[in-house]
C-alpha cells in the first residue's frame, strides 16, 4: 500500500510541477513581448532622441 500511495504522491507531485513550469513559460513569453514591444513603441525625448519606456 505504502509503494502505491508514494507513486501517486509522485505523480501529483510532477504534475504540480508541470504546471507552474507551463505557467512560468507563459509569463516570461508574455513579459519579453511587452519589454519589445516598449523598444517599438517608444516616444521620442528631449532633442529629438528616441528616449527608454523605462526609468533605470
Amino acid at each position: 500500500m505504502v509503494p502505491l500511495l508514494l507513486v501517486l504522491l509522485l505523480a501529483v507531485v510532477l504534475f504540480g510541477a508541470g504546471f507552474a513550469m507551463k505557467f512560468l513559460w507563459l509569463l516570461a513569453a508574455i513579459v519579453l513581448v511587452a519589454w519589445l514591444l516598449g523598444f517599438v513603441m517608444r516616444t521620442a525625448g528631449t532633442g529629438g532622441r528616441r528616449s527608454r519606456w523605462y526609468r533605470w
